[in-house]
């Protein structure tokens, strides 16, 4: 009893009951990382196609649930069954005691299109022009043959919509606005000039539509006449066909493949049928955008409030009273920080830039709406606490030896802070910066006032001048798990991408803390200083 009592004493059943609650936080952690993944990363595994006789005809599609007997309810089985167009539903639930003739047909097809979803059932014919190619068993190979191209077609259009069509659109707006100030002017001489530009831009659009009709004929020209189980066909371009699959007749290698590239379009490409099928590339491209230019002006802004506060401002009411309000803006609820966003930075900030430098262009908002630069500026505001805190923490751990050796050989205060006091704290203020990056990549609430949308037409950074768009809405990965999460018309088949997204965004938000670790653990292996 009294070794028992001597152990308390010291300490130890505190340890041990610390060192226990931290492992359960661990394995809580992991237990949820390793549900979401294995619910995520599953959806892109090729399941086989069932076919069962059900109460109201033959059924084809991928078992996707189960739902166990419940007293008299019996248990029932749920099938993918696709084919949204001819259907109405993606999904059907079956009990099992009504389901007979189990079987895994090896003709049966999923075909992924880029509209209404997969279709679930068999290739009848290839036609092209009207005239049938292949028809049967023939089809299949017949349509697999001829996909790349039919694929290859239709990037090609996609592609002359989005760089070189939106070009020309963007270059006829900007000479109609010229317009209007060449009249706000009463500039009679720049017109001459400006007619003969918007007729050459104009000869350059009906060049690209001429050229866009002719390929559009073309990918109409192949079509596929897809078929049910119950016998119903749909005719369909080849060129709208993403993937055609025969899960039943796959070998493991070709599940591999089919898996690495479902899983590359879900990372490569953008996103289609409202957000539920394809890629979230521009969703993860403005998520780390938005992260970086929030970073950019988080620090600036933290570093400067921090050396205030502990190197030049006197203790007193008035910096007690900063100290007080800067840990309280910590607790403040973002949505809060979103509505201040929207009211000073979308309609003040940004309406006054817009009466100021693009007069031309109003009542179309340029800078008076929500953009990825106010949403970042959002942002800022929401992590700067943090950033305040750890600065100062930083600043305060540098030894004061090294102040006054520095202050001893001459150097000024500033001289002081710049060569000796912020090389020491770098260390620490990279983990003010990790933690606000952490917390600010997972915020939503401010976003969906301040500039975040369900699918930004063309993302802030591309090849158009002036390259960086801050003005332009943006995707985001939290807000993506909203949409298709709570927004979807199709809850069943958005369930596997909210899992899949949600392990993304904490994959985006692991690098970026592991680039700032790294970062951090460089400056500190080269100046030392503080180990905060």
């Amino acid at each position: 009893m009294s070794s028992i009592l001597q152990w308390l004493r010291r300490g130890n059943g505190f340890i041990w009951f610390s060192g226990a609650m931290l492992s359960c936080c661990l394995l809580m952690i992991a237990g949820l990382v390793g549900f979401i993944a294995a619910k995520g990363l599953g959806i892109f595994w090729p399941a086989p196609l069932v076919q069962v006789q059900g109460p109201a005809g033959p059924v084809l599609g991928e078992i996707t649930g189960f739902e166990s007997a419940l007293g008299a309810e019996p248990a029932k089985v749920q099938f993918r069954v696709g084919n949204r167009d001819l259907y109405g539903q993606d999904f059907r639930w079956l009990k099992t005691v009504e389901l007979s003739g189990r079987g895994e047909p090896r003709d049966a097809v999923l075909v992924e299109r880029l509209e209404n979803g997969a279709f679930v059932g068999r290739i009848a014919k290839l036609s092209k022009d009207g005239s049938t190619l292949a028809a049967g068993a023939d089809s299949v190979g017949a349509v697999l043959k001829s996909l790349p191209a039919a694929t290859a077609l239709q990037a090609r259009i996609r592609k002359i919509e989005k760089n070189s069509v939106g070009d020309l659109n963007q270059r006829l707006e900007a000479c109609r606005l010229r317009r209007k100030g060449l009249e706000a002017a009463n500039d009679t001489a720049g017109f001459l000039a400006l007619d003969q530009q918007e007729q050459s831009l104009k000869a350059k659009y009906e060049e690209l539509q001429t050229q866009l009709d002719q390929l559009r004929k073309e990918a109409k020209a192949f079509t596929v006449t897809l078929q049910t189980v119950e016998g119903q066909t749909k005719e369909i371009p080849l060129s709208a066909v993403v993937r055609v699959v025969l899960p039943n007749d796959l070998g493991f290698l070709g599940k591999v493949g089919l898996y690495c590239s479902r899983m590359w379009e879900f990372v490569a490409d953008n996103p289609r049928e409202s957000n539920t099928e394809g890629g979230i590339f521009p969703a993860i491209f403005g998520t780390v955008m938005m992260v970086l230019i929030m970073s950019v002006m988080v620090v600036p802004l933290g570093i400067i409030t921090a050396l205030f506060l502990r190197e030049y401002a006197k203790d007193g009411f008035l910096v007690r009273a900063v100290r007080v309000a800067v840990n309280n803006l910590a607790g403040v609820p973002s949505i809060v920080f979103g509505v201040f966003g929207l009211g000073f930075f979308v309609y003040t900030l940004g309406g006054s830039i817009d009466r100021l430098f693009f007069a031309e262009q109003l009542p179309t908002p340029t800078f008076g709406t929500g953009g990825i630069l106010w949403a970042s500026l959002t942002l800022a505001l929401l992590t700067v606490p943090v950033v305040v805190v750890a600065t100062e923490e930083a600043l305060a751990a540098v030894p004061r030896n090294q102040r006054e050796a520095s202050l001893a050989l001459g150097a000024t205060k500033w001289q002081t802070i710049w060569n000796v006091v912020l090389p020491g704290a770098a260390p620490g203020i990279l983990t003010g910066l990790i933690l606000a990056m952490s917390r600010g990549a997972g915020e939503v609430a401010p976003l969906m006032l301040t500039g975040v949308v369900k699918l930004a037409p063309a993302m802030p950074l591309d090849g158009s001048f002036p390259f960086l768009h801050l003005d332009r809405k943006f995707m985001h990965l939290g807000f993506h798990i909203y949409d298709v999460g709570f927004q979807s018309p199709n809850s069943e088949a958005a369930k596997p991408m909210v899992f899949m997204t949600s392990l993304l965004l904490l994959v985006v938000v692991v690098a970026l803390n592991l680039f700032a670790l790294k970062l951090r653990r460089n400056l500190r292996s080269r100046l030392g200083g503080s180990t905060f």
